[in-house]
């Protein structure tokens, strides 16, 4: 369990730090833009109300704790899934950058009301219209290495019976 949280704690450190340069020091709550690398990598503010690409929008008090609980209960979930049954040494820190992630849009949606997004990628002549932040990043990466580097089966397990 080490490695989870030392994993979350640096995941959520880093989101923070990012969004608080960003938001704050280059002051692009106010400015909106800053192409940094045009069209690779550019920032544009846009707070998030919703989930993922701005699904479920809402500006009501209610949906923003909804969305808090909603992280918390998954947060918690992959705490007891992890502990119950660990994974070897990468699965255990897709689950902390997953918590990390999941934690550093939580304090934003407390801090803000609304989740602070800023990176903004395109190529090749497709402009992207969406805009997303390190734990974003974070909690994909952690789910998809949570899925790759499951738990070990037990011996006896399910996989090792055979059929009568």
């Amino acid at each position: 369990m080490k490695l989870v949280f030392l994993s979350a704690f640096w995941t959520f450190m880093l989101d923070q730090a990012t969004k608080w340069l960003v938001v704050h020091f280059l002051d692009l709550r106010f400015r909106g833009e800053i192409d940094v690398l045009p069209p690779l990598l550019n920032f544009r503010m846009a707070w998030n109300r919703g989930v993922n690409f701005g699904l479920f929008q809402g500006d009501s008090d209610m949906g923003r704790w909804i969305l808090i609980s909603i992280a918390l209960a998954i947060v918690v979930f992959v705490v007891i899934w992890i502990w119950r049954d660990p994974p070897r040494k990468w699965g255990l820190i897709s689950a902390g950058l997953l918590i990390g992630g999941a934690l550093g849009n939580v304090i934003d949606r407390l801090l803000y009301g609304a989740v602070a997004d800023f990176l903004n990628m395109s190529c090749c002549g497709i402009e992207n219209p969406f805009a997303f932040n390190v734990a974003d990043v974070a909690i994909f990466v952690g789910a998809v290495g949570l899925v790759l580097f499951p738990a070990p089966q037990k011996p006896g397990g399910k996989a090792g019976k055979k059929a009568p």
